[in-house]
């Protein structure tokens, strides 16, 4: 009896059985490649969002330069012929460590992004954690993706009733546990952004979970019965744009929202509270009373704060400094895993987020103690150049590369993975 091939294997032979047909990958293999066409295929407008990062770029280069510092050591002859990629995290089975990173306004990157993303999750058995700032409303992400495993991206709002709502919805979607992002209080300074003018939000896009939501609705209400001063806006062509486009993506009929002015009053309501900045360890302590779903703190990267989220019940976190986007010049969040995991030891989970753009990445911060890691701009890319196809893309090479890693230096599974299979590298 013949073993079947594993993820990697299996790969490589349906693009190699393409190839003797004269065919092509669209999504290409490696990072670069990948980067560069999705680049053309976006507008500046959505490259700046997904691919810019905060100031001079320095912490998406550190996260970067973090993994090079680490090479992976192949032991031979061990005889594993086959692998298992499954891991456990928060008393669930995953198929693989990699899950799909929240990220916002991904309607830059295509129609309906959240949808694409979603279907791809659950065609390739990857967890996907539904971003609070979505293009489409978590109840229709859920719709498609059956029983496939999503988690709920929280930003803590100013109102504490929305926070409770977006709870409330996340865990009748069938969300298995709530990810607070800590590290957006306010926005990060973005060049790429400010250069363009561009925030995608002020244009109402990235912000379905708000409009979709009913204590959302009831406020922007409230503000519409009891409009305060506000100064008027200069009737530009950019103007007339930005309105158009406010009033394209709100929920309902183009004609009526322009008669309307709900589509600004939410843009201008999702602005003033989306997020907290005065958010602190008294917020977080609350969620043990406001939802059953286990907690994942996102963002995390000293050892102490680490420390105090375990110690408040948080199930795991996620150490992750934003993809580089919030400050510049920050560690590097594999340097923040190393430092945490060596503080606290095997037990609590944790997952890396930034920096992961291939399967052998996701074999390093595995060998550094990652319990799981979350995949971010490389989905979005393959988003930009075949949608959903495009997503699953990326997923399936990521996934083949971590499997034949794997195969080549020996490890039969993912608890195999540890520091004796790699060693860091003098600078």
């Amino acid at each position: 009896m013949t073993s079947a091939p594993g993820p990697g294997i299996g790969r490589l032979n349906t693009i190699y059985r393409q190839g003797v047909l004269g065919r092509r990958p669209v999504v290409p293999a490696d990072f670069g490649e990948l980067e560069r066409r999705a680049r053309r295929a976006s507008s500046a407008r959505a490259w700046a969002y997904v691919a810019g990062g905060a100031g001079e770029g320095r912490t998406m280069r550190r996260n970067r330069a973090a993994f090079d510092k680490w090479a992976t050591v192949p032991r031979m002859a061990s005889g594993a012929v086959e692998r298992d990629l499954s891991v456990e995290v928060l008393g669930e089975r995953h198929a693989t460590p990699v899950l799909l990173a929240p990220i916002g306004a991904g309607a830059l990157m295509g129609a309906d992004s959240d949808l694409h993303i979603a279907r791809a999750a659950a065609a390739t058995r990857t967890t996907y954690v539904f971003s609070n700032q979505g293009c489409n409303p978590m109840e229709q992400c859920a719709d498609v993706m059956g029983d496939a495993s999503r988690w709920f991206q929280l930003y803590w709002s100013k109102d504490e009733g929305l926070v409770d709502s977006l709870i409330a919805r996340a865990e009748a979607s069938g969300a298995r546990a709530l990810v607070v992002t800590l590290d957006t209080t306010v926005l990060g300074w973005r060049p790429q952004d400010l250069n363009l003018g561009s925030l995608p939000f002020s244009r109402g896009q990235g912000i379905a979970q708000y409009t979709s939501d009913p204590r959302f609705r009831q406020i922007v209400a409230e503000r519409i019965a009891a409009p305060a001063e506000r100064q008027a806006t200069p009737v530009t062509l950019g103007a007339i744009r930005t309105l158009f486009a406010m009033t394209r993506n709100h929920p309902g009929s183009f004609w009526a929202n322009l008669r309307s002015p709900e589509p600004r009053a939410a843009v201008e309501t999702f602005l003033d509270i989306y997020s907290n900045p005065g958010l602190s360890w008294d917020h977080l302590a609350t969620l043990r009373e406001r939802t059953r779903l286990p907690v994942v703190l996102k963002g995390i990267l000293h050892p102490d704060d680490a420390r105090r989220a375990f110690d408040l019940g948080a199930d795991a976190i996620v150490v992750s400094n934003h993809g580089g986007r919030q400050v510049d010049n920050a560690v590097a969040s594999l340097d923040a895993l190393v430092a945490i995991r060596d503080e606290l030891g095997p037990e609590p989970t944790l997952l890396l987020d930034s920096g992961i753009r291939s399967g052998a990445d996701v074999f390093t911060a595995l060998a550094l103690g990652a319990d799981a890691v979350l995949l971010g701009r490389p989905y979005m890319y393959g988003l930009a150049l075949a949608g959903q196809r495009g997503v699953e893309d990326v997923i399936r090479n990521v996934v083949a590369e971590l499997d034949l890693t794997m195969a080549l230096t020996g490890a039969r599974d993912i608890a195999s993975i540890n520091r004796d299979l790699v060693t860091a590298q003098p600078t």
